[in-house]
């Protein structure tokens, strides 16, 4: 069965923080039409949400590899699940501690 909007959860790995990587994902989730979140973590990661096209999903990992010019990315873990309807805009979200 073909869905019209799917999820997709990202983990950052790299230097990919105080590189203004949230923002420009952000800006890049939204360009896209894309629904979401961003946030840093404590471990230095950073974790991203997004619900959308498949076609639009599919860009925005692709553009996670890199990420803005400043950042060096070294891994993104890709996980899909299904889509969640309370996901409105794309927020940038505060830094996540070690009990979130």
């Amino acid at each position: 069965m073909c869905r019209d909007v799917d999820r997709v959860h990202l983990l950052i790995q790299g230097r990919v923080q105080g590189v203004w990587y949230r923002a420009s994902t952000q800006q890049k989730a939204e360009k896209l039409g894309l629904t979401g979140w961003v946030r840093n973590l404590h471990d230095g990661r950073v974790e991203a949400v997004a619900q959308g096209a498949r076609e639009a999903l599919d860009a925005l990992v692709t553009w996670a590899h890199d990420g803005p010019p400043t950042a060096r990315v070294d891994h993104v873990s890709v996980r899909w699940a299904e889509p969640d309807e309370a996901l409105v805009g794309f927020e940038l979200r505060r830094t996540a501690h070690l009990d979130e």
